[in-house]
């Protein structure tokens, strides 16, 4: 048991730092100080980007697009705290962790509106949020393996989400590409 315990602990802890190493870019919540000074990027560089990032455009607005990056922020601040609760075996601090990551009739309604422009992304979206309901299951009863499969299923909605979608900027009215960008 010792073993698996480690095993699964050392798992999580390295898709966590990979996790966050994707965010190192990510100006910190709440400042108003973009992540990449937007003088850096050049339209030949932009282009080659879409060139080679072959993946799923999700339009968005720069509104959308930064709300869209807080929520995956703190979806990963969750993911962190399940984490740590399953090392201290708190179990009430994984269910409440995982809960603000879970399903609800207004998440449906956010994911509707930033998946509008890209079909699939909603139901990715939704599956994500309701296998996040999983892991409070889980650790409703005290379930540590169940728990790190529920933790280990959501991770992988994560995962395949990212490898299959990416933000791509749009006017702030919504109309027209600014440009495209990669989704952290």
């Amino acid at each position: 048991m010792i073993l698996l315990r480690t095993r699964g602990m050392s798992l999580i802890a390295s898709i966590i730092c990979t996790g966050s190493a994707v965010s190192l870019n990510a100006a910190p919540k709440g400042s108003q100080t973009p992540a990449i000074d937007a003088s850096y990027s050049s339209p030949l560089a932009v282009s080659e980007l879409e060139r080679i990032d072959t993946r799923k455009p999700v339009p968005l607005n720069p509104v959308m697009a930064n709300h869209q990056k807080q929520n995956m922020r703190e979806h990963l601040q969750a993911v962190q705290a399940i984490v740590d609760g399953l090392a201290r075996e708190d179990f009430a601090a994984v269910e409440k962790a995982a809960k603000t990551m879970g399903y609800s009739e207004d998440m449906r309604q956010m994911c509707s509106n930033m998946g509008a422009g890209a079909p699939g992304f909603t139901e990715r979206a939704i599956e994500f949020h309701k296998s996040a309901d999983k892991i409070a299951e889980a650790a409703q009863f005290k379930n540590r393996i169940g728990t790190l499969q529920a933790l280990n299923a959501t991770l992988q909605t994560c995962t395949s989400c990212h490898a299959t979608f990416r933000q791509q900027l749009t006017d702030p009215d919504g109309k027209g590409a600014m440009h495209k960008h990669k989704h952290n």
